[in-house]
């Protein structure tokens, strides 16, 4: 960026586990790298060790409330924080915090950048407007061309604020070539996957709308009746959602052949048990995390053609896309991707990792989140 040491300030509720956090900690590793100043005001959260270690200041500000009055006081604080810093500009993750950032920014006459990181539900006006803020950044940053044009559409932002930059995977970490030893052995056992037999996974939390119950329908469908399927995520608390999803797998006749994981620590060890990934969400993804890991660590993906999958996946050469909510589509598939001879998953996985090493590596996302400062501070 500029010749002078810069200072960015990244504003999150707080250093939870989730894609937006890491984005941030991954856009505070390229400022450090680049030879700036990055710092994160946010709530305590686990990523806070990591942000660090990536090169940020953290900064403690409350910024994981959402009452008003606490969004107010917090224009306020960040204006300290700017001010005591010498920010250059402020990048908001979030919408509480965004209210307070722009704010924050305006008095403070500083660049204000969004990250607009899902696809916001707008139930209501009151909604609607709660959600605007992530829109009105000098420029806003969006997670997939999907939702590049998701934003022109619903507010009306020109082209020429928005920016598609789409998340990144350290393909370094997510390496078949690095899961050495154990690692995959002990989640097995676990798991209780037996050597050789088909194994199709599905990783993320376990709500409804991520397509698990498709998933189990599908198990039941498909010719291969030694496939084991294996959800990997938490439920976060949804005990009742975990236990439908059990309910329905014996209804099926899958009982056991359904294993419910929980949340995963390794997951590129865990990605390595299985044959196939799956992504079978009911509802557009704004990027879809997962399918582009599943992609570096070499496994062939099935994804549902809409959202962001259409972006990541290149259909028939690093994974398949379906119709989305069609069960019968998604067994077929499977079986057919099972029925494949071994060399040909090879050559699919070699594909894959290929075309995400290219245009998905978190080097190539963090070159383009600089540039996207660079924009507005020469």
């Amino acid at each position: 960026m500029n010749n002078r040491r810069l200072t960015i300030l990244q504003v999150l509720p707080k250093l939870g586990m989730g894609g937006a956090e890491r984005v941030a900690v991954e856009g505070a590793e390229a400022v450090h790298l680049s030879g700036h100043r990055a710092l994160i005001a946010a709530g305590a959260g686990p990523l806070a060790a990591l942000a660090t270690r990536a090169g940020a200041e953290l900064v403690r500000v409350p910024l994981d409330t959402k009452n008003p009055l606490g969004i107010w006081g917090n224009i306020r604080r960040l204006e300290e924080v700017i001010e005591e810093n010498e920010v250059d500009l402020i990048h908001a993750h979030s919408r509480a915090p965004a209210w307070s950032a722009y704010y924050a920014a305006q008095r403070r006459k500083i660049p204000f950048v969004t990250t607009y990181h899902g696809v916001y539900g707008e139930e209501n006006g009151i909604k609607r407007r709660y959600n605007r803020v992530m829109a009105q950044g000098d420029r806003v940053i969006a997670v997939s061309n999907y939702v590049a044009e998701l934003i022109q559409q619903r507010y009306g932002v020109g082209a020429e604020r928005v920016r598609a930059v789409h998340g990144g995977v350290d393909v370094g970490i997510f390496d078949p070539a690095t899961v050495l030893g154990d690692r995959s052995v002990r989640l097995a056992r676990a798991w209780r996957a037996d050597a050789g037999q088909p194994t199709i996974m599905l990783p993320g939390r376990l709500t409804s709308w991520k397509g698990q119950k498709l998933f189990v329908e599908a198990l039941a469908r498909m010719q291969n009746k030694d496939a084991l399927g294996i959800l990997v995520g938490s439920d976060q608390g949804r005990a009742a959602y975990t236990k439908s999803l059990v309910t329905l797998a014996e209804k099926l006749g899958v009982g056991a052949r359904l294993r419910i994981a929980g949340h995963v620590d390794d997951v590129p060890a865990a990605m390595m048990l299985a044959d196939v990934v799956v992504n079978c969400s009911t509802k557009p993804e704004a990027f879809g995390r997962t399918i582009v890991e599943a992609q570096a660590m070499g496994r062939v993906v099935v994804a549902a053609d809409h959202g962001g999958a259409r972006e990541t996946v290149l259909d028939g050469q690093s994974g398949f896309l379906i119709p989305p909510g069609n069960a019968a589509a998604l067994a077929a598939v499977l079986d057919a991707i099972l029925d494949m001879p071994t060399e040909t998953r090879i050559e699919f996985g070699r594909q894959a990792r290929a075309h995400i090493a290219r245009n998905f590596s978190l080097p190539v996302m963090q070159t383009r989140l600089l540039n996207v400062y660079a924009e507005l501070l020469g």
